[in-house]
């Protein structure tokens, strides 16, 4: 089945950026929360959209945390768990999309040990700043945390084994360019295990230019086929996308819907041959 990556939406790129970074900023220093009416993994209630996520989120680690300060456990901004999907093992570079305040990281760079290393990409210099204090608490070598956008990644080409991303993709104007680089980035075998918010069915004009929606991980989320065409369209194979709560149910080779949209939890993964 051939899906026209052209069927994501346009939207405005700065803006979208702008009104993410502001509200990740608002998180870092208390002014806004990730566990609110507004936020990733609370309760949206806007004047375009009405979608609540508890049940989308719920525990999100099978992996245990009970190792890491509240400081990183409490700025957990996701919807799934990557790390579990990705199968990490000893000696791997490990790359993740929008890091955050670093908790995928941690966790990742505990399982790839001292041989292998992490790198965070996030373009919120506040988010950066605490995953940095983050790190000196946890007292991890193997990760280090840069600065820049998911669609053009400072990390140099064919040198990651695995790439994380939770729930940050769906926050991005522009996915076909952040799976581009990701393929990039990766080495050949290398593989893309994400966390996303997705969806069956389109937002209208008016859900995708509520930018508070669209930072709170709902509004940027984009249709299921549209989702895969970008991903085979940068070059990935073996795609697979699954809803959290149907994990039986494959759905990268679902048709475009046009109806309304039906958010979902969902596990992404792919490999550049």
């Amino acid at each position: 089945m051939n899906v026209n990556v052209d069927t994501i939406q346009p939207v405005d790129s700065q803006a979208v950026r702008q009104a993410v970074q502001e509200h990740y900023a608002a998180v870092v220093s208390g002014s806004s929360t990730c566990c609110g009416d507004d936020a990733c993994c609370g309760t949206s209630n806007t004047a375009a959209v009405d979608v609540t996520l508890d049940s989308l989120y719920g525990d999100l680690y099978t992996a245990d945390t009970s190792w890491l300060p509240a400081d990183v456990t409490d700025l957990s901004l996701g919807c799934g768990d990557p790390i579990t999907l990705a199968g990490l093992q000893p000696g791997q570079t490990v790359l993740d999309l929008g890091s955050g305040g670093g908790i995928d990281c941690f966790m990742a760079a505990r399982q790839v040990g001292p041989a292998g290393r992490v790198i965070g990409v996030d373009m919120t210099p506040a988010m950066l700043a605490k995953a940095e204090r983050n790190r000196a608490k946890v007292g991890l070598d193997n990760v280090e945390f840069r600065q820049g956008y998911i669609e053009a990644l400072p990390v140099a080409s064919d040198t990651v084994d695995v790439i994380l991303s939770n729930c940050v993709i769906n926050l991005s104007p522009d996915k076909a360019a952040v799976f581009r680089e990701a393929y990039r980035v990766l080495r050949p075998g290398g593989r893309l295990a994400v966390s996303d918010m997705v969806t069956r069915g389109h937002f209208a004009p008016e859900e995708r230019a509520d930018l508070s929606a669209w930072a709170g991980c709902i509004s940027g989320a984009e249709d299921v086929a549209g989702y895969v065409a970008a991903m085979r369209a940068a070059g990935f194979s073996e795609v697979s996308v699954v809803d959290k709560a149907e994990p039986g149910v494959e759905l990268a080779a679902s048709l475009p819907e046009s109806g309304p949209a039906q958010l979902f939890s969902a596990r992404v993964t792919a490999v550049k041959k």
